[in-house]
């Protein structure tokens, strides 16, 4: 019988043509080899910050997927094969999204930590959609089980703070809450450039510490090569990208835009070279407000492409090999 009409099309419901999984608890460990999480929330610095646009990222990322690979199974020069590279035996999930409840406000955090953590136990590699930057630490808590980790941050910015209008774990004082956990040995910030809500006394703080800074003109003047060189080999790696950090050129959709940033090729090189260097635990990326991204949706299609080569080439790199 001829077919005379097809379903309406209603958007994606997963990233990257990923299985739809929710139904793991504080109890239940999540048997995966990759998993998305959604996390719209971080923390607020002020009321009209609970409604901003980056809460909208994880939606907007996962309903542009065709825009990011047109089909699973197509060649992807990227990363040298299709997005699995012909594997069935991987396991691509989308946890769906942490949501506040309204009654406990920072509950949500709590419920991404355990989240992250019951993901890691069941063997997977995290891949996190924010929000704003504050999304970081509550996911990063949940590392605590797997040993030191190198913490690689692209940001235009510090996020030194120690707090904002009495908020400790907001997106300003990200990588100072990250310094203060016992699993961070290591910190590489890269693309640094221009004003952010850092002060003098904030720089210092990193510098004393020990967090290698890249200013985004060292970075163009030196290459990816050299910093990745700087980099401890043999690690775990987690990688943070705040989308401002990030050329604006390609990346319009942020709150900050500060022209001079990481291109795509270089923030490329970097996510194939820590896998190739040790082993990358999770990645997520922030700060990406959907409403102020060009006709062709650019930003979400180029974060989107950095998650597709970092699908591919730790596949290609025999992360989920089975015993």
């Amino acid at each position: 019988m001829e077919q005379l009409t097809t379903p309406p099309r209603t958007g994606h419901k997963t990233l990257l043509y990923s299985e739809l999984v929710t139904d793991f608890t504080e109890q239940t460990q999540l048997k995966s080899d990759i998993a998305v999480l959604g996390m719209p929330f971080g923390a607020a610095y002020g009321p009209r910050q609970y409604s901003n646009d980056q809460t909208n990222a994880p939606q907007a990322l996962r309903e542009l997927t065709d825009r990011m690979v047109r089909h699973p199974s197509h060649y992807d020069f990227d990363i040298d094969g299709p997005l699995l590279q012909e594997r069935d035996d991987i396991r691509f999930v989308d946890c769906g999204d942490v949501l506040p409840d309204l009654a406990k406000p920072d509950d949500h955090k709590r419920r991404a930590e355990i989240a992250v953590r019951q993901i890691l136990r069941g063997g997977g590699m995290p891949i996190v959609l924010g929000g704003d930057h504050g999304i970081t630490n509550p996911v990063l808590r949940g590392f605590d089980e797997v040993g030191p980790v190198t913490l690689v941050h692209i940001d235009a910015h510090l996020d030194w703070r120690d707090e904002v209008n009495g908020v400790r774990d907001g997106l300003s004082s990200v990588i100072r809450r990250a310094s203060e956990l016992p699993f961070i040995k290591h910190i590489v910030q890269i693309g640094l450039r221009a004003q952010g809500s850092g002060r003098p006394a904030d720089y210092r703080a990193a510098k004393e510490w020990g967090a290698d800074l890249v200013t985004a003109y060292e970075l163009h003047d030196i290459g990816m090569d050299a910093v990745l060189a700087r980099i401890p080999d043999g690690g775990n790696y987690y990688l943070t990208i705040d989308a401002d950090g990030l050329d604006c050129a390609m990346m319009p959709a942020v709150d900050g835009p500060a022209p001079g940033g990481v291109t795509f090729l270089q923030a490329r090189k970097l996510i194939h070279g820590l896998v190739k260097k040790g082993r990358v635990i999770g990645m997520d990326i922030v700060e990406i407000q959907p409403a102020k991204d060009n006709a062709s949706k650019i930003s979400c299609v180029t974060a989107g492409r950095l998650i597709v080569n970092l699908i591919g080439a730790t596949i290609r790199a025999g992360y989920f090999d089975k015993k």
